[in-house]
């Protein structure tokens, strides 16, 4: 799905940001993502990395951005390249971008064929020392495919050796991080649309239905609603699964008496959204359940009014575990006395909460993960306290997408229910009416 129907105004000033932090008598070259094969001759859907639709709103593959700030020449300060026209791609594939139409996404005013890319670099580069290149920079991320990026660098390196090379990407997470007034519309967009989804799966799961069920509820709300799909691997989790903290199988069934725990987000216009709620299979929570979820609820409700100004993610999650570490005691989990004893390197809690509370959420659902960057106003992070009760098949996580204000935090699900009883009420008023 691709609406184009962000105002162009947001890349021009997106690549305007970049360019004021260029160094002098420099480019910046970016390209575009490319289809990645699936098998036989079909491929995987495309999505366009993220830094370049960043910088151009273009969600199409074959494509380059040239930006030369101190070019004498006005039109090459900013130059687009998009895939030069086929007609046996647009007899295939339906009809491909012109050079009108992406400079109305963009906001480019100069505009060539892809097949010119090299010529106009070629032209332009001997007159710069310093050439940013683009890759995707994220220290917990490991992956054996070579992408795009990573050979279009080889390339660059190779026909210009003598440049001095840059990485882009310490710029770009630096502006990613503060979300401007258009992104933060479409991820409250986003937000709703997910919010939605979250509504019908309370209409919907029931014990004997399986998880997937459950996920083609979510993603008809989200196609339903103009939203490309989800924003990462869904997480439909019952019982036991709902312990494993990237389960996606989705594939068993949901058994009377357990916990069913989400973790959804749909992609609007590139944009993410990321929320996880637990609700009882069958309607109501045991005593036991009730208890857990409580505790959790009962930390978060603690750690949303830290979402300020000149907090970290590490102050959250330093927080946050001394709060759960209570709890789990207060849960019969562990004793006072344990904690005394327990190994420092190791701490006892950590066999109930193993992950960290926040992440920055943007473009990508995981945006930046230096834990000590101090909070600004425009950030948007998720606040997710969890706990995993192996033994007991108990898993629970409640998340939020937080918004860093010039006061208080604002919550990107405020209304959906989220106390027990909430939840209870809802699921049981549509049985009752459906009865």
């Amino acid at each position: 799905m691709d609406l184009n129907n962000i105002p162009n105004s947001l890349f021009v000033k997106n690549r305007k940001s970049f360019s004021d932090f260029m160094a002098s008598k420099s480019i910046a070259v970016f390209c575009a993502n490319e289809h990645l094969p699936r098998n036989g001759d079909q491929f995987f859907p495309f999505r366009q990395q993220s830094d370049f639709f960043y910088l151009t709103g273009i969600k199409h593959e074959n494509a380059f951005l040239i930006l030369y700030p101190d070019s004498p020449n006005p039109d090459r300060k900013e130059i687009l390249f998009i895939e030069t026209y086929n007609e046996n791609k647009v007899i295939w594939q339906g009809e491909m971008l012109d050079t009108a139409e992406a400079s109305r996404i963009s906001g480019v005013k100069t505009v060539l064929y892809s097949d010119s890319f090299y010529d106009v670099l070629n032209d332009i580069i001997f007159n710069c020392d310093k050439i940013y290149l683009n890759s995707y920079e994220y220290p917990r991320y490991q992956c054996d495919v070579t992408t795009k990026q990573q050979r279009f660098a080889e390339d660059i390196k190779r026909r210009y050796p003598l440049h001095n090379i840059e990485r882009s990407a310490p710029i770009l997470n630096r502006l990613r991080l503060v979300k401007s007034k258009e992104e933060l519309d479409i991820t409250r967009h986003a937000c709703d649309i997910t919010g939605q989804a979250f509504r019908r799966c309370l209409d919907t799961v029931r014990p004997g239905k399986y998880e997937y069920q459950i996920q083609a509820e979510i993603e008809y709300v989200f196609k339903s609603n103009n939203a490309s799909g989800h924003a990462f691997a869904p997480i439909v989790a019952g019982g036991k699964n709902g312990c494993c903290l990237h389960y996606s199988s989705n594939n068993s069934i949901l058994n009377d008496n357990d916990l069913v725990l989400f973790d959804i987000g749909c992609e609007y216009n590139h944009y993410s959204s990321d929320l996880s709620r637990t609700i009882p299979v069958n309607g109501h929570f045991t005593p036991r359940q009730k208890q857990c979820y409580d505790a959790v609820l009962r930390v978060m409700k603690q750690i949303e009014p830290l979402y300020v100004i000149g907090n970290t993610i590490n102050d959250i999650n330093t927080t946050t575990y001394k709060l759960m570490e209570q709890e789990m005691i207060g849960l019969g989990l562990f004793t006072t006395d344990d904690v005394k004893r327990q190994d420092p390197d190791k701490p006892l809690y950590t066999k109930y909460l193993m992950h960290g509370i926040s992440h920055h959420i943007g473009i990508d659902v995981h945006d930046n993960v230096n834990k000590s960057i101090t909070f600004k106003e425009g950030m948007i992070l998720t606040c997710e306290p969890g706990i995993y009760i192996r033994e007991e098949n108990i898993g629970i996580r409640i998340e939020n997408d937080m918004l860093v204000t010039s006061g208080q935090p604002v919550n990107l699900f405020e209304g959906l229910p989220i106390e027990v009883d909430e939840i209870e009420y809802a699921m049981n008023k549509n049985i009752q009416q459906k009865s």
